[in-house]
Formats: C-alpha cells, sequence, structure tokens
C-alpha cells in the first residue's frame, strides 16, 4: 500500500500483531475491589435467604400474642409455645421420628414411581402423534378425578397394606410432571430442532442434544409441583387404614380432640414439603447450570 507522500507502509510482522493492544492493557491501571466487598456481598446474600423467615416469625409472635391477651381461644387454637411443648414430647418419645420416616419413604416411593412415568410417557406423547391422539384425551380425562375418589377403589383392588398408599400417591405426582413434559418438549423452537436435523442428527441424538436439554426447565417445574401434590395426596393416602405417618398423626388428633397434635402435623408436613422442594430446586440448579436465565435484580 502506497502512501499518499510516496512511502510504502508495509503490514507488521505476525509477531507484533496485538503488540499496541497489549501494551495499552498493560498501562491500563488494575481495579482492585474496595475492601470488605466480599464479606458485604455475603451478608447480603445471607440476608436475602433469610427474609423468608421474617413473615413466619412474624405470624408466630402475632399468634403468642393473640393467645396471651385471650383474643383466641387455648383449645381451639394452642399458642406456638404449646405446640413446641407437644413437639418436644413427640420428638423425645420417638413417636414423631417414626411417623416422619413412615411417612417420608411413602412420599418417596410413590413420587419415584409417578414423576418417572409422567417423564417417559410425557415424551412419547409429544414426539408420537399417533400416541397422544390416542393416550391424551383419556389421561385428561382421569387427571380431572379426585384424589379420595381413587381410595374406596384401591382398596377393592390392592388390600390395606402399602400398596394402595403409593399408588395414590404416584397418580398425585403423575399428572404435573406428564403435562409439564409434553409442554415442554411441545415447545422447544422449532429452528433449533431444524438446525439438528440438518446436522443429520438421528431421532436419539436429537432428543438428547437439543429437545431433552430445552424442555429440562420445564420438567423440573412439574417435578416440584408434583412433590408438593405428593405431599398433599400422603394425607388422603394414610386415611387408608394406617396406623403410622403424618396423615394417620392427624387423624389421631381429630379423634381424641386433641387440637395441638393435628397443628404439629399439619407444621411438620409443611417443613418437609419446604426442605423437599428445596432439595429438588437445588438438584434443578445444578442441572440447568448452564442456562443464562433472567433474575431480579432487586
Amino acid at each position: 500500500m502506497t502512501h499518499p507522500a510516496g512511502a510504502v507502509l508495509q503490514a507488521p510482522p505476525a509477531q507484533y500483531e496485538g503488540f499496541e493492544v497489549r501494551r495499552e492493557v498493560e498501562r491500563a491501571p488494575v481495579r482492585q475491589a474496595p475492601r470488605g466487598a466480599g464479606s458485604s456481598a455475603f451478608w447480603r446474600k445471607l440476608a436475602a435467604r433469610g427474609a423468608g423467615l421474617l413473615l413466619p416469625l412474624m405470624l408466630l409472635l402475632a399468634w403468642e400474642s393473640a393467645s396471651a391477651l385471650g383474643w383466641v381461644s387455648r383449645h381451639l387454637l394452642p399458642p406456638p409455645s404449646t405446640l413446641a411443648r407437644t413437639l418436644v414430647e413427640l420428638a423425645g418419645s420417638g413417636l414423631l421420628l417414626k411417623h416422619i420416616l413412615v411417612s417420608t419413604g411413602r412420599v418417596g416411593a410413590g413420587f419415584a414411581i409417578g414423576a418417572s412415568a409422567g417423564v417417559l410417557l410425557g415424551a412419547a406423547v409429544a414426539l408420537s402423534r399417533r400416541l397422544s391422539a390416542l393416550l391424551d384425551p383419556s389421561l385428561q380425562a382421569l387427571r380431572a378425578i379426585p384424589s379420595l375418589a381413587w381410595v374406596p377403589l384401591l382398596l377393592l383392588w390392592l388390600g390395606i397394606d402399602e400398596s394402595p398408599k403409593i399408588t395414590l400417591i404416584a397418580i398425585g405426582a403423575f399428572f404435573p410432571v406428564y403435562l409439564a413434559t409434553v409442554s415442554g418438549i411441545q415447545n422447544v423452537d422449532r429452528k433449533l430442532v431444524e438446525v439438528g436435523e440438518l446436522l443429520g442428527f438421528s431421532r436419539a441424538t436429537l432428543f438428547r442434544r437439543i429437545l431433552g436439554p430445552a424442555a429440562l426447565p420445564s420438567v423440573f417445574t412439574g417435578q416440584r409441583t408434583a412433590l408438593g401434590l405428593a405431599w398433599m395426596f400422603l394425607v388422603a393416602a394414610e386415611l387408608i387404614a394406617a396406623t403410622k405417618g403424618l396423615g394417620y398423626l392427624l387423624s389421631d388428633g381429630r379423634e381424641t380432640g386433641r387440637v395441638d397434635l393435628v397443628l404439629v402435623a399439619i407444621l411438620t408436613l409443611a417443613l418437609l414439603g419446604k426442605l423437599t422442594d428445596s432439595l429438588l430446586k437445588f438438584a434443578e440448579a445444578r442441572a440447568l447450570h448452564w442456562r443464562d436465565a433472567f433474575q431480579a435484580k432487586e
């Protein structure tokens, strides 16, 4: 290339390419994080996580105060201090742990069966128009049946052992996962599927590389919904001639007129539901770490 003045400009050798850029980068001042920034970020993160405890603590305080002032009947609504004593008594005798282990085992087995069937059948229906036309109408009709309507039928078919209880929980967990799987796969961007087809992906590879990962967020949402329903169906399941479990504890408190037992069972169910949902949410975050999703800043 010739300069207007007649000088000849030559391109810089390859070893000098980017030299000026590197030199400017080296000259640029290094910005250091202010002191205490790491610790302040830690405390902000901790405060954000603990903010969820604020409302329950305020409700418990208001509940205890209303009971102490005589605004509510202690017989109909025992204060949190009474519930704490009942909880300590049940925990000390070992009964509470026994009921928790039995109920958790039932929920775990029923959820595993129902969620697995929901994912498999949902994927099959979403990928096949023939299966969708054949199965989906019947499944949508079965989904509308209330949980308690299954109880007498399961008793007649499966007896009064563990089988009807786990089956009822599995039914409750199946439908949310099935719907979420079908919706997640069918709502995958068509352009992504076309790219996979242009690359020559087989049907199995297309599902493994594109359809499955794209539908995974929806599937996890369905699983979290199903897990909550599994704990709800547990109470109906443990009305089937159960002698152990948190549902039995609820029924026993009702029959003996002990409101404190009923409330302790309800609060325990709420805590277990929250704990298991948090575990599933943690698994979702680990499985979807690649996702660049929107997060609220405030």
